[in-house]
This record gives C-alpha cells, sequence and structure tokens, in this order.
C-alpha cells in the first residue's frame, strides 16, 4: 500500500506545474483588466474633479461676490494677462479704484462689450464725479476718452492662465453641446463597467462550478 501511496502522490505533483502553466494567461489577462479599470477609473474621476475646480472657479466663486468671469480675448493685456486667460472681476465702487488697478468696464455704457485694462490716472472732475484713464500693459497709447463711474463692472481680483478658453466649453452654446458629451461619456462609462462586472461574476460563477481536477482519493 505504500507504493500506490507514493505513486499517486508523485502523480499529482507532477500535474501541479502543468496545471499553472495553463493558469498565467487567465492570470494576465485578469491583471491586465485591473490595470485598464484602474487607469480608466482615475482618468474619470481626473475629468470630475477638473470640472468641479472649474465650475468653483469659474462660477460659484464670482457669484458669491457678485461678480463674474470672463475671457481675455486679445493681446492688449500682455503679458500680464494673455489671450485665453481667465480673469474674474468683482463689482468696485468708483472711490475705491486705484491707479494699478486693472479695471474692467463697458467700453460704450450700456452695451455687453467690456474691455479690461490697467487704470493709468484718476481724474475728479468739477461737478465731483470721478473717471478714469485706462491703457493695456501691451499699448503704446492710452485708451480714447475717460472711462465714466456708470460704465465700471469691477476690478480683476484673480486670474488663471489658459483657463479661459476651458471655460468657454462650458459655457453658451459650445458649453451646452460639452456638457451633453461629458454626460454622454460617463452614462458610457458606467455601461462599460456594468458590463465588465457582469461579465467577471459569470466567470467566477463558471470557475467556482467545475469539478476540481486534481482530488486524491485514499481507500
Amino acid at each position: 500500500m505504500t507504493e500506490p501511496g507514493a505513486f499517486e502522490a508523485e502523480a499529482v505533483g507532477q500535474e501541479e506545474p502543468q496545471e499553472a502553466v495553463g493558469r498565467q494567461p487567465s492570470a494576465g489577462k485578469a491583471r491586465l483588466r485591473e490595470a485598464w479599470s484602474a487607469l480608466s477609473s482615475g482618468v474619470m474621476v481626473g475629468i470630475i474633479l477638473s470640472i468641479g475646480l472649474i465650475a468653483l472657479l469659474a462660477i460659484a466663486l464670482p457669484a458669491a461676490g457678485g461678480g463674474r468671469a470672463l475671457t481675455v480675448l486679445t493681446s492688449s493685456m500682455e503679458p500680464t494677462l494673455p489671450p485665453g486667460t481667465m480673469v474674474v472681476t468683482m463689482p468696485v465702487r468708483a472711490a475705491d479704484v486705484k491707479v494699478g488697478d486693472v479695471l474692467t468696464y463697458q467700453l460704450r455704457s450700456g452695451e455687453p462689450l467690456l474691455v479690461t485694462h490697467r487704470v493709468m490716472q484718476r481724474l475728479i472732475r468739477v461737478d465731483g464725479s470721478t473717471v478714469f484713464l485706462t491703457q493695456g500693459d501691451n499699448n503704446d497709447l492710452p485708451d480714447e476718452g475717460f472711462v465714466e463711474e456708470v460704465q465700471i463692472v469691477g476690478t480683476v481680483r484673480y486670474s488663471i492662465p489658459y483657463l479661459g478658453w476651458v471655460t468657454r466649453l462650458f459655457t453658451g452654446e459650445v458649453g451646452a453641446w460639452t456638457v451633453r458629451g461629458v454626460v454622454a461619456a460617463l452614462f458610457v462609462y458606467a455601461g462599460v463597467m456594468l458590463l465588465s462586472w457582469i461579465r467577471d461574476r459569470r466567470r467566477l460563477r463558471k470557475l467556482h462550478s467545475q469539478p476540481t481536477k486534481n482530488s486524491v482519493v485514499n481507500g
């Protein structure tokens, strides 16, 4: 009885390396799926956090102070505010505007076109009203005319280079399509993850339902 027992143990020992070799490809695929899942999850989390940060800087914080986020479109304020810079302008009283402040004002009172230039002079007229002479940092000459109090929108509190181009993707007509695209991408990602989870569950059930090949019966 000793020899058959030894033979059985030896046979089992010989089969194990073959079974381990047979499992290597599936284990490699599993690791690849895990890596891909982790990478895609990280990318999606990064996108969501980026969108949240943009919303905080461009919408929440300005709205909390009654301000607004604007995008610099020209080079008149280079190198301080190059095109694509997002500037956040907060309301300010004319009495608090100082020389050197970067002022956002209506080019013509009551019209939507805005200009963001630096205050070069602060003058008080005979009637007591305050006007401002402005100039772009990259311009050789001051702006024509004076900025009246009624034209003032606010002064720039902070700016972030290049973020203005990004915020334009989430505002207006372009922003509406961008939001739709982001939502669609999130739904697709959720669907892919759900299908992957279902597939893995089926594989595990199938694996557990198979009988073990290397069972040893003593008797």
